[in-house]
């Protein structure tokens, strides 16, 4: 992601009090950074403008006042909103951490190259990002972990998971399907680590 461009980094959940404080889940891993007091968020796809005069940590996230949101009746209005903020110079991320937008549309595979399906999703898990994968293979919920994710290669649009890891193969005995000699030894390539 180029500086410039513009990232979702939190949702409006919900109100505090009558005075246009808002609830913002945040979507960011640097939300110390993002949300800060005189910086500008926008409202996802538009081009409105959210300058932040009050930003503060609470139990199930963040409250926040913008100085565009005069009361209750206004920050009802942006109920669900997702909040974008400008990419600065300097803020690429480094070598081997992706934006979740690009791992979505990611193919994913067991290490023997049997499809599993596309990332469509992606959300947070106690301190995970888990893959929500749909395809062949049914729904999935990945946890991006090193036991369960082999290759982790988003920019060339893979991923390869231990299927014995997320045991598959033993939902695959439970309905009376045995595993194959290849499956059950897919396990056993330790030596390949996410890239």
């Amino acid at each position: 992601m180029s500086a410039g461009s513009r990232l979702v980094v939190g949702q409006i959940r919900g109100f505090h009090g009558l005075a246009g404080t808002v609830r913002v889940e945040s979507l960011t891993d640097r939300p110390e950074d993002r949300f800060v007091v005189g910086r500008s968020l926008f409202v996802e796809g538009e081009e409105r403008e959210l300058t932040i005069v009050a930003a503060d940590r609470d139990t199930v996230g963040w409250r926040m006042r913008f100085a565009e949101v005069a009361d209750r009746t206004a920050a009802e209005l942006l109920r669900d909103v997702y909040l974008e903020a400008v990419v600065e110079p300097g803020e690429e991320l480094p070598r081997g951490e992706y934006y979740w937008h690009d791992v979505i549309g990611s193919k994913v595979t067991d290490v023997d190259g049997a499809a599993l399906g596309e990332v469509v999703d992606i959300y947070r898990a106690g301190g995970a990002e888990v893959l929500l994968v749909r395809g062949p293979a049914g729904e999935l919920d990945i946890p991006v972990v090193r036991s369960i994710v082999r290759i982790f290669a988003p920019k060339r649009g893979e991923i390869v998971v231990d299927r014995a890891a997320l045991g598959l193969d033993e939902y695959a005995a439970a309905d009376g399907a045995e595993p194959d000699d290849d499956d059950e030894a897919a396990g056993h390539d330790a030596g390949v680590d996410p890239a």
